[in-house]
């Protein structure tokens, strides 16, 4: 997984990366939002989340079990 905390007109390149290592998650975190480079993504079948905390989704998927 390559997660992106970068400005949204950085996301090709680093999507263009993401292909080249072979990765199969490009997760851009909030406010990061790339639809252009989401397709890129796609396109080569990388999976993709845009504009989401991946702190926050695994929290609201799991919990905050084990967190003080």
């Amino acid at each position: 997984m390559v997660q992106v905390f970068r400005k949204p007109e950085d996301v090709p390149a680093v999507v263009d990366q993401a292909i080249r290592i072979g990765a199969m998650v490009v997760w851009m975190q909030e406010d990061v939002v790339n639809p252009e480079a989401a397709l890129t993504a796609e396109s080569a079948g990388l999976k993709v989340v845009m504009n989401r905390c991946m702190r926050k989704t695994h929290v609201r998927l799991v919990g905050s079990r084990g967190r003080s």
